[in-house]
């Protein structure tokens, strides 16, 4: 490079740490305003002439007080992002860089305040209230999917990180027998995209969907799948666990067959036979974890969709707060956080994105008789638990209040009505146990889940809908 740019930093001795962090966050929005992937800061090198001069940095020795430098600069960035130092010995003297990537959703700030580049100075961003507006501009119009993995990669290296034949196959289409074919058709599906030199990007949907190791993208290594199997019904102890290296869609089907094999499994009686059934619906598994890795926020960092089981339940974990209120889960339109990804894993059939994914998903446990799911959404992640069976005489009143709720919410969406009978189909109850399900119904009602659909009903033919209808 000819200078400094908007992206680039040119340092010699100066690790100032508060300085390092400023510029961390100057350097990364001035990538996203440039379109830039990365930024980096350069140690060792003359500003003005460029010349290897090396440098004294040492940046895996370098202390803020007691604390690394590295964990230091991790704690004081907002949002939290990732970044990498090199070291490198050259006849010249040692070079180090550090590379970042660039703001995604939202400008980064250190010790509270956001800063930009402005030529080769830096500045706040507040004090630039246009460049502000145009910075707020690209993140609004670029979405996680279309921001690039892996940039300037020649055709061989493309292939060597994606698996471009299970694209092909999962979208039934042959193999072309060509190379520059094969690069044609992932470019149009924006799995890669042409550089100006020729070369490509991989952009984060080709690597997040068909990456052969999610660890050759070194800021979605942390997105792996982990699939983490207990003893009992606490995290205490591990009996094993999993890390799906591979892409989503490449790894998909191969985890739900890893569950399956996983979960315990009940005896049932046909009319002649024996058969073992898994503890949970495979298909409700199938539309949680498929949801997991559809609507998680890919801007958190350092986390990434989990699948835990225990003795007694199944916890699936996505980053990201839901975009619909948790109790509408069953009635809401679709609403995707990740739109691209979501349209190609319905064409490849792992979703519907139709919304009614978890209307399924309380469809078959009610089938199975098995508690209700349960949503919980705790700091910036959101969780879906599925309950092993459980007579209704060991549900206790919240369990019960919030099958009821359900059953009412699938009823409405079906343009049907909860009624007592309903409500004893559904727990598998004897016509003579109308008391025990009216005592469900009282207690829905107290709580404000679900209203009579008319007051004036006898109590013997009433009907129930969800608080919202």
């Amino acid at each position: 490079m000819p200078h400094e740019t908007p992206w680039v930093e040119f340092k010699v001795n100066n690790f100032n740490p508060t300085e390092i962090g400023e510029y961390i966050s100057a350097l990364s929005n001035s990538a996203a305003l440039q379109g830039k992937s990365h930024a980096y800061i350069v140690w060792g090198v003359k500003d003005d002439t460029h010349e290897i001069c090396g440098t004294n940095f040492q940046p895996f020795h370098q202390k803020v007080g007691n604390e690394n430098l590295e964990n230091w600069l991790i704690r004081l960035l907002t949002p939290r992002l990732f970044f990498v130092f090199y070291t490198l010995e050259t006849v010249h003297g040692r070079i180090v860089i550090l590379e970042l990537e660039r703001a995604t959703d939202k400008p980064v700030r250190f010790q509270g305040t956001e800063f930009i580049r402005i030529g080769s100075y830096k500045k706040t961003l507040k004090d630039y209230p246009d460049v502000e507006r145009q910075l707020w501009r690209i993140f609004d119009k670029t979405p996680f999917e279309r921001l690039v993995a892996m940039e300037n990669v020649s055709d061989t290296d493309v292939l060597r990180s994606l698996d471009y034949p299970a694209y092909f196959e999962m979208l039934d289409i042959p193999l072309p027998e060509d190379r520059i074919r094969i690069l044609e058709r992932l470019a149009e599906d924006q799995m890669i995209r042409k550089t100006n030199a020729g070369s490509w990007d991989v952009t984060n949907l080709g690597a997040i969907l068909f990456a052969k190791k999610m660890s050759l993208f070194q800021h979605l290594q942390r997105k792996t799948i982990r699939l983490i199997q207990y003893k009992g019904i606490s995290r205490i102890e591990t009996v094993r666990e999993l890390n799906e290296d591979g892409g989503y869609a490449v790894q998909f089907e191969h985890l739900l067959e890893t569950i399956n094999h996983l979960l315990p499994r009940n005896e049932q009686m046909g009319m002649a036979l024996r058969r073992d059934v898994p503890m949970y619906p495979e298909l409700a598994i199938r539309e949680l974890v498929a949801n997991a890795i559809i609507h998680q926020d890919f801007t958190l960092r350092g986390t990434g969709p989990m699948i835990e089981m225990f003795a007694d339940r199944m916890e699936i974990t996505n980053p990201g707060e839901p975009l619909i209120q948790t109790e509408r889960f069953i009635d809401s339109p679709p609403r995707s956080r990740n739109e691209t990804l979501a349209s190609f894993m319905r064409r490849i059939g792992v979703c519907e994105e139709r919304g009614s994914g978890f209307d399924k998903v309380v469809s078959l446990t009610e089938l199975y008789q098995l508690p209700a799911p349960f949503i919980e959404v705790t700091s910036n992640h959101t969780r879906v638990v599925l309950f092993a069976q459980k007579p209704l005489a060991k549900m206790d009143r919240d369990e019960r209040v919030r099958a009821c709720y359900m059953h009412a919410c699938l009823k409405y969406v079906t343009r049907s009505y909860m009624t007592n009978a309903s409500l004893r189909e559904r727990f598998g109850l004897e016509d003579g146990k109308i008391s025990m399900s009216s005592r469900m119904i009282r207690d829905a009602i107290d709580v404000g889940v679900i209203k009579p659909k008319d007051s004036e009903t006898a109590p013997k033919h009433m009907k129930y809908v969800p608080y919202w209808a």
